[in-house]
């Protein structure tokens, strides 16, 4: 599932392509018709990202809401368009400011929805801080995870108490903080917490940048590959059974509520 900085990249560049100007919206595939056709023509006014959230705000006072889960995926493509290819929910066609032809196809998401702005407001009320976002506030996490006995690695997933971090940085971010993901949140102090959120605010802000995540330093940057050809190095994501780059202690794997999780017994102890 893309983690929070692939959502407030494509805010941004959807920000950039079709604010300021009118969006013909359709829906090829048919299961978004009837929003579509109530914002086709219509001013985006902004696109912003609130955790996994994708959010076009329009001069209507509509809202579309997108979240991409597992398979969703935003396809862009000059102007003009091709026929759709495969099923697409939404398609998006504006200028902007720039005044320059830009298209969007949006495939396989979770949700592609239309919200009024107090819905919007609901929704943001429903979960944690964003660290990417400017008025984030970190103590409202942290004061929810000091409180529960629950594990560090569930919290950190918990998009209630913390928007938009996925089990990539979820891994990489304990295994480079030193902590255990079986740490309950009690434990963990208040001085560890903003160390944490510092470098978590770093690194995501990195994968706004570059489009992809950077999570391992330069010093460590080396050595055996990547889990995958077109992924960026990791400490202990998806690196089960291969020595950690540090110490040489062989990665872990288990389950947790659900979700793997990868980390180095030497490196994170309980």
């Amino acid at each position: 599932m893309p983690e929070g900085h692939t959502l407030h990249r494509l805010a941004k560049l959807h920000h950039k392509h079709f604010a300021g100007g009118q969006v013909r919206v359709s829906s090829p595939q048919g299961r978004f018709a009837e929003g579509a056709a109530l914002i086709d023509g219509q001013v985006l006014t902004r696109a912003e990202a609130w955790g996994k959230h994708l959010l076009h705000h329009y001069d209507s006072g509509l809202v579309v809401h997108v979240h991409l889960g597992l398979y969703g995926k935003f396809y862009e493509s000059e102007v003009p368009m091709a026929a759709p290819v495969g099923e697409v929910r939404m398609r998006m066609i504006g200028a902007g400011r720039n005044d320059e032809p830009y298209g969007t196809d949006l495939r396989g998401p979770n949700a592609c929805e239309i919200l009024l702005e107090p819905e919007v407001d609901a929704l943001t009320a429903r979960l944690g801080p964003d660290p990417l976002r400017p008025d984030a506030d970190p103590d409202r996490a942290w004061d929810r995870i000091r409180r529960s006995r629950r594990t560090i690695g569930a919290l950190l997933m918990d998009q209630k108490i913390l928007a938009g971090v996925g089990n990539v940085y979820r891994a990489e971010l304990l295994f480079r903080h030193g902590i255990s993901p079986d740490r309950p949140g009690t434990d963990l102090s208040h001085e560890e917490w903003d160390a944490m959120w510092t470098d978590l605010v770093a690194l995501m802000k990195i994968g706004v940048r570059r489009g992809k995540m950077h999570v391992v330093r330069p010093e460590h940057d080396h050595g055996a590959p990547s889990y995958a050809a077109d992924r960026p190095r990791t400490y202990v994501y998806r690196r089960v059974g291969e020595p950690c780059r540090l110490c040489g202690t062989t990665v872990l794997h288990s389950v947790l509520e659900g979700r793997n999780l990868f980390w180095c017994p030497t490196c994170q102890p309980r």
